[in-house]
């Protein structure tokens, strides 16, 4: 059958990575405008005569040495001798990430890098999400069969192989990047289905929640930091990509709103702060993290409620989760229960000044408003009614003092992606102690609390916020065989 694809040329030799960079772009915009045109072509007058073809970009290396390099270093080096490669898509977006990946990939091993096509096709799904005046119709819409034209989404490089640690290398090349180009597409299509924001407005720390009161508190703060200029913050996006520069700006009504509602406190190099309603259960925080991962975030953080298990606790404390008692369970297919989800000392310590910074207290005086210590998560919201010898009897061996439904999840997947990742939750019952969640009861702990626990959020992230990229992205989250890319 005959292949309509753009002109082929060789791979070019890059020693600069903003160089690099633009020829990703430029092979990407070449690769995805020949598939829009030819698609739109083909809904309009038919199908072409013959298969239409598309592939994405790649970054190929390749080094004969085992020289070390700076042992410090988690990431920007190959393990050893080789060749490894990674399908790239929407440069655009991944510039400065890509930027400074190839960058110290170049500097640590002083070797060129190759930038050329791939052999991936590129699905036309992908390649058309970015042009609002074209969809993709459902099959049987169409006057032709879509597959026997245009390249569909393939779960054979769809996948999570490569942080799973299960991924085989094709031909003796392994992987540069722990994601390939379409399982990126993949979830840049689902952020924007889920969250009814497009992924360019996600900034790189993320709070995790599982209660809509913390959006007013987070929308109030962001207004007040946009009426300050020297906070550096420049906007704040809201559901529906709802943009404000000003703290008087307008929020337009976003009509329905989506399943996790995020917002946006955004900074001009995406170093500000993405809020994500997860909602309720370890499955929408399985959810949420799968797909944020690949927007490669310096870290990620849950403020959420829990469920005091301790006697000695009262609502409104605060629980530093330093280690996870995992009955979650959505991850132990791909992340057995047998890994243990270590705690990162910069995240921890972040978390705790952050907590002495806004209630005041410090060193012993803090134990009267925070634990630390480990943190269940449940799958089952009304654990309370079964019989209770088998659950409580695990949290009594497991030292637990806090039960929620998402922690353990999102600790997991950031240790499963290799994001930095923490909790930090407010006790908001004690069902153990007969202080149940209540209405009457759950709206004054809402309008007593909320506020001052984002705030510890807030705070912690501005935090890591100021501290060198190498040192948040702990060692302790990578293998020995790790991805050159972070």
């Amino acid at each position: 059958m005959k292949i309509l694809t753009p002109d082929q040329r060789p791979h070019q030799r890059m020693d600069d990575a903003k160089a690099a960079v633009a020829l990703l772009r430029q092979l990407y915009d070449e690769a995805s405008d020949f598939l829009n045109n030819h698609f739109a072509a083909a809904m309009t007058k038919g199908a072409p005569d013959g298969r239409v073809r598309a592939f994405y970009p790649e970054v190929r290396f390749s080094t004969s040495s085992y020289a070390r390099v700076d042992t410090r270093l988690s990431f920007g080096h190959v393990s050893g001798p080789g060749t490894y490669a990674a399908t790239i898509t929407r440069p655009d977006l991944f510039a400065n990430y890509l930027t400074q990946q190839i960058g110290l990939l170049i500097a640590n091993h002083d070797q060129p890098v190759h930038i050329g096509y791939s052999d991936t096709p590129m699905p036309v799904h992908f390649a058309v999400a970015n042009n609002d005046a074209i969809t993709v119709p459902q099959e049987g819409a169409a006057q032709f069969t879509l597959r026997d034209v245009f390249d569909v989404p393939d779960l054979t490089t769809t996948n999570d192989d490569i942080v799973n640690g299960t991924y085989t290398a094709k031909d003796g090349i392994e992987p540069l990047a722990p994601f390939t180009a379409q399982r990126v597409d993949y979830s840049l299509a689902r952020l924007s289905h889920y969250t009814a924001t497009d992924p360019v407005h996600f900034q790189n720390f993320v709070l995790f929640t599982n209660y809509q009161f913390y959006v007013s508190e987070f929308e109030a703060y962001a207004r007040a930091q946009l009426d300050d200029p020297k906070s550096g913050y420049t906007a704040f996006v809201s559901t529906g990509n709802s943009i404000i520069t000003t703290g008087d700006g307008v929020i337009e009504d976003a009509g329905k709103m989506p399943q996790m509602p995020t917002y946006h406190l955004k900074r001009a190099d995406g170093s500000g702060i993405t809020l994500v309603n997860i909602g309720v259960g370890p499955s929408n925080a399985k959810t949420a993290t799968d797909h944020i991962a690949v927007l490669r975030p310096h870290a990620w953080l849950m403020v959420g409620h829990c469920a005091g298990l301790r006697n000695s606790q009262a609502l409104g404390d605060f629980v530093l989760g330093h280690a996870y008692l995992r009955e979650d369970h959505v991850l132990d297919d791909d992340l057995p229960p047998w890994v243990p989800i270590p705690a990162l000392a910069e995240i921890q310590i972040a978390l705790e000044q952050a907590v002495a910074g806004v209630t005041e207290l410090e060193g012993y005086e803090l134990k009267r408003v925070m634990r630390t210590g480990t943190v269940a998560s449940y799958d089952d919201r009304n654990w309370e009614l079964r019989d209770q010898h088998g659950p409580v009897q695990r949290l009594s061996q497991s030292r637990a003092i806090a039960l929620d439904m998402e922690s353990a999840t999102i600790a997991a997947n950031g240790y499963r992606f290799r994001v930095p990742y923490g909790t930090l939750l407010c006790v908001s019952d004690k069902p153990l102690h007969g202080e149940l969640k209540l209405p009457g009861m759950a709206s004054t702990f809402y309008k007593s609390q909320v506020a001052r626990h984002l705030m510890i959020g807030i705070r912690s992230m501005e935090q890591l916020r100021t501290m060198p990229l190498e040192r948040i992205h702990s060692r302790k989250l990578r293998s020995f065989d790790e991805t050159a890319f972070l």
